[in-house]
């Protein structure tokens, strides 16, 4: 029997119930630490693509609790001021409890989904939107108004996923429940594949890189809270019947399952 389900991805409303609070990112968050196989790391692999002068103004959008500056802490320049924002404000408090009187940061509660954004033309050296533009439903407007806040030759730096992306995971889930089979990557709107032709209408110069990595899951518990983490509500015993069948899916393949993560960023320049 299939039960009735929601993905995360599909309604904006249900996107912002889920990030209330911090606890379904860290769900999604645990499970990249403690499987993937590239040990660098993906918040400091974004950093070390911000190319930016010693003195700027960032602002990123959709900030969640502040992972991207928390893991690079002791990498920021003095002369940085960064603006950290989301719609959650919940994300929010966990952000300025982890960063606060660290660096020069500043809070501020925005919902980019519905722009404009409240800021003046032209502040920022540099807009930053990691995995976070396939939540918008009106990306041309978003990007309008990026644009728009940014200094002339200001660079967005946007990460998403690819259409390979956790597809085995996807794979798994829609074999337990075929009602799964548009979990999560599945409902990305926008992709490396496509997103340059969504940003070209707005920015210049604009290059794709990638982060070369993998899961190695080696437990059910953390996949299945992954996967549930993107759905709105399933009965306790479906919960039960999915851990065991991811099981025995481990079991099969020698008690590691091996997950495609396809992930990057796009780099645009306003010009």
């Amino acid at each position: 029997m299939l039960f009735p389900f929601n993905p995360i991805q599909d309604k904006t409303d249900e996107v912002r119930a889920q990030f209330e609070d911090a606890d379904n990112l860290k769900v999604r968050i645990s499970l990249h630490e403690q499987f993937s196989i590239n040990p660098y790391g993906w918040q400091r692999w974004i950093f070390d693509q911000l190319a930016l002068p010693p003195v700027c103004k960032v602002l990123e959008l959709g900030s969640g609790s502040g992972n991207l500056w928390l893991d690079n802490l002791r990498r920021i320049p003095a002369g940085w001021e960064i603006t950290l924002s989301d719609f959650s404000n919940g994300l929010l408090k966990v952000a300025r409890c982890s960063l606060e009187g660290q660096r020069s940061f500043e809070f501020k509660q925005i919902d980019a989904c519905t722009p404009p954004l409240p800021f003046e033309a032209e502040q920022f050296d540099a807009v930053i939107a990691n995995h976070m533009l396939f939540y918008v439903p009106d990306r041309p407007a978003l990007f309008a108004e990026i644009r728009r806040v940014l200094k002339c030759e200001g660079h967005l730096y946007a990460t998403t996923t690819g259409r390979k992306h956790l597809w085995e995971m996807v794979d798994i889930a829609s074999h337990f429940d075929a009602g799964l089979v548009n979990w999560g990557s599945a409902a990305n709107p926008f992709t490396l594949e496509n997103g340059m032709g969504q940003l070209s209408p707005w920015f210049a110069n604009i290059s794709l890189r990638r982060y070369e990595d993998a899961l190695m899951v080696r437990e059910a518990g953390p996949l299945v809270d992954y996967v549930l983490s993107g759905i709105k509500s399933m009965p306790e015993t479906w919960c039960e019947d999915f851990k065991k069948f991811v099981e025995n899916e481990m079991d099969e393949c020698g008690g590691v399952i091996y997950i495609t993560k396809d992930s990057g960023m796009f780099v645009a320049e306003k010009n």
